[in-house]
């Protein structure tokens, strides 16, 4: 696909990266001329230096003969407009990144003409409230609208999986669980019936409803956090608070800027908002951080959200989760026992690069939802099965698969399946792959 991105910065740089990666050709403008220089020589795509929102420099990147065109600067202001010169100057689609509140809710959908916007802090403020709910989880990713989660979790040695091979869980458990995606140290393992798990391996696990609870439970992992101490009051946290109204938990934010909390007013109903610098470890101290169960680091900066999240480790605090924009952050907080960590730049792309896949590939079996997982080292795609697919009414295990592939979930019609050998891939099932080293823009790709 022919794409322009405007805007290259972390987000910009980022789609740059993953995009022209997958062999798409990508002209970048920017009104930087350093920004736009690093975004083209380290990616060795060709730039446009501008403003993006003139329709004379869209015309010189040529927009008219685009296939898409992503507008992901620092202003929403400028994203809109900048989706809407495109739209009228013929580029087919149009991905706008549109954060503020107000913004998102009065113009969704496609109101404006634009045919995706989307909002990075809503996915992370949700992806936040789904960890509280269970608070030993890393994180939990919702597919088939909820119908199956993948639960990522850090294997201790009082877990029921410690020592286990994947072959013998069910008859030792009695769940029917699957073990999609396992990290030891720096391997990543897509593993089969024969590997054994250990202490410390972070894994990713699923089940239909019934069966995870049940792992939930007998994991002593169902516990919602009842008491959250929030550092940062702005978008992030703005949306939480709306998904976790009437949640029953204690909820305290300190933010530093007035402005901030008085902007949390309409969503802050039962919530202790304490204006103050959250940076300084007395103040965490004197508000509850001990005594808290989970703690968030929402703050502006990485570097302020890390040194918090590093002092809360200090007080043996069991969650911690830890807001990001640069993904280079991640292994040294994992080397703290930081495991929670959210970016909202890789949010984004994620949600990009799917919708281009999906775009792509618009006549074959769809993405419906796509997650890279474990530092981007893994995908585990949702498609929607169709007529096209190589392998229909095989059983999986006939079914010739690539290494390092894996078949994790089915929905047929409203009923959630875990697959085993003998089940199969029907036209419009909704099917969960994962893959290790390998990009998939249709379900034949799974395949030998």
């Amino acid at each position: 696909m022919n794409i322009i991105i405007i805007g290259a910065g972390g987000v910009g740089r980022e789609l740059t990266h993953r995009l022209s990666g997958e062999g798409h050709n990508i002209i970048v403008i920017d009104n930087d001329r350093k920004t736009l220089e690093l975004a083209v020589e380290s990616c060795d795509v060709k730039g446009v230096y501008g403003n993006g929102a003139s329709s004379e420099i869209q015309l010189q990147a040529g927009v008219q003969h685009a296939d898409l065109l992503i507008s992901c600067t620092a202003h929403d202001e400028v994203n809109i407009l900048c989706g809407l010169v495109g739209k009228k100057l013929g580029v087919r689609d149009t991905i706008a990144r549109v954060r503020n509140p107000e913004y998102f809710s009065l113009f969704i959908g496609r109101e404006l003409g634009l045919s995706v916007m989307i909002n990075p802090e809503y996915e992370v403020a949700k992806e936040i409230s789904r960890i509280l709910k269970y608070p030993k989880a890393i994180k939990i990713e919702p597919f088939f609208d909820g119908k199956i989660n993948i639960v990522e979790m850090k294997i201790s040695e009082k877990s029921p999986l410690a020592n286990l091979f994947l072959k013998d869980i069910y008859s030792k458990l009695n769940i029917k669980l699957l073990v999609c995606v396992v990290r030891r140290k720096d391997e990543i393992f897509i593993p089969s019936g024969t590997f054994q798990l250990l202490a410390d391996d972070i894994i990713f696990i699923t089940a239909n409803d019934s069966d995870l609870l049940m792992f939930l439970k007998l994991s002593k992992m169902t516990k919602a956090a009842k008491r959250i101490l929030i550092v940062g009051g702005g978008r992030i946290s703005y949306y939480l608070l709306k998904e976790l109204t009437k949640s029953g938990m204690h909820i305290k934010i300190i933010e530093i800027s007035e402005e901030k909390c008085h902007s949390l007013d309409d969503v802050s109903k039962g919530v202790e908002i304490i204006n103050g610098d959250g940076t300084n470890h007395d103040l965490l101290i004197e508000e509850g951080l001990e005594s808290c169960d989970a703690f968030v680091a929402l703050a502006g900066r990485d570097e302020q959200n890390i040194l918090v999240s590093l002092f809360a480790n200090t007080t043996g605090l069991n969650k911690i989760i830890t807001k990001i924009d640069d993904v280079s952050y991640m292994r040294l907080l994992e080397a703290s026992g930081i495991d929670s960590i959210i970016s909202t730049k890789a949010t984004t792309a994620n949600e990009i690069v799917r919708y281009v896949r999906e775009k792509e590939n618009s006549f074959g079996s769809s993405i419906k939802k796509l997650y890279r997982s474990l530092n981007n080292r893994a995908e585990i795609v949702e498609f929607l099965a169709t007529s096209s697919f190589k392998a229909i009414s095989v059983p999986l295990s006939q079914v010739p698969t690539k290494t390092n592939t894996l078949v994790v979930g089915i929905l047929r019609g409203t009923h959630a399946i875990t697959p085993c050998g003998v089940d199969t891939i029907e036209i419009g099932d909704n099917v969960i792959v994962v893959v290790s080293d390998e990009v998939v823009d249709d379900l034949n790709d799974i395949l030998v």
